[in-house]
């Protein structure tokens, strides 16, 4: 039996029998990732079955961990209205427009029809008009940005990161949304609220344009050991952030496909 078979046995049980409620406590304590590679060893049903079970949030954010391929197959089993809703709702808008890229255009067009949130469907729309391989096809659109005085921006900042898992960075734009530094959170919090952000944002920053190479963007952060970089336009416009994670799963990509291709000419060579 192979390793992961042995590991997730009561679990392949339990989903044989249909046996939901024990199955519910289980998966309720599991991350995503490792339910993700439970998929990989059950067939269509079940992995329907299963997914049913999942609230929304775990099971689109499990979804994200899956093959490709795999990806694009279980989704047959749903509508572009239930995408839309269970999925696209539920991630960042740069892992949404990932997976919705992946579909047929008259699909896509659909899902992003179904988006109930107008922001989230006009970021889809602009991530997926950049090419692949460029910076603006890496970054979400979800961040914290300021402009004005402390207490707005306290304000601005918690009314924006409702949408978000985490805030790494504030950033502070003008009125043209050109971005012009960052503000910590320890500045935030420690200077008094009648205060201005202009008079204590920093405005060191390493940014990158939406139109760089993703490679470059990659070597850039771990030059600079970034966690986080903001993206800007041509006209410096703040137009999305990158994360290290981003940066990780393009790299791991670019090495996969390196992968199939030297494998793919070993194998023409040995064929000859």
């Amino acid at each position: 039996m192979p390793k992961e078979e042995n590991i997730y046995q009561p679990l392949l049980s339990y989903i044989e029998e249909k046996n939901a409620k024990a199955i519910s406590e289980i998966i309720s304590e599991m991350e995503a990732v490792d339910i993700a590679n439970l998929f990989g060893i059950l067939d269509d049903s079940q992995r329907v079955f299963l997914y049913e079970l999942m609230d929304n949030d775990v099971s689109a954010e499990m979804l994200l961990y899956i093959d490709e391929e795999d990806r694009k197959e279980f989704l047959k089993n749903f509508s572009t209205k239930e995408i839309a809703e269970e999925i696209i709702g539920e991630i960042n808008s740069d892992d949404a427009a990932d997976i919705i890229a992946e579909l047929p255009e008259h699909q896509q067009n659909e899902i992003i029809q179904h988006i109930d949130d107008n922001e989230l469907a006009q970021s889809i729309v602009e991530l997926l008009r950049y090419d692949d391989h460029v910076a603006g096809s890496l970054m979400a659109t979800e961040l914290v940005k300021v402009d004005h005085s402390i207490i707005a921006a306290v304000r601005e900042m918690r009314k924006q990161a409702e949408d978000m898992d985490e805030v790494y960075s504030i950033y502070v734009v003008d009125e043209q949304d050109k971005l012009l530094g960052t503000l910590s959170l320890k500045k935030l919090l420690t200077t008094s609220t009648s205060s201005k952000v202009s008079d204590v944002y920093n405005s060191k920053i390493r940014c990158v344009q939406d139109n760089e190479p993703a490679e470059d963007v990659a070597r850039y952060m771990q030059k600079y050991d970034l966690f986080e970089v903001p993206v800007i336009d041509a006209l410096g416009r703040l137009v999305g952030r990158i994360t290290i994670d981003d940066v990780m799963d393009f790299i791991k990509e670019e090495t996969d496909k390196d992968y199939q291709l030297a494998s793919g000419i070993a194998t023409d060579i040995d064929s000859t």
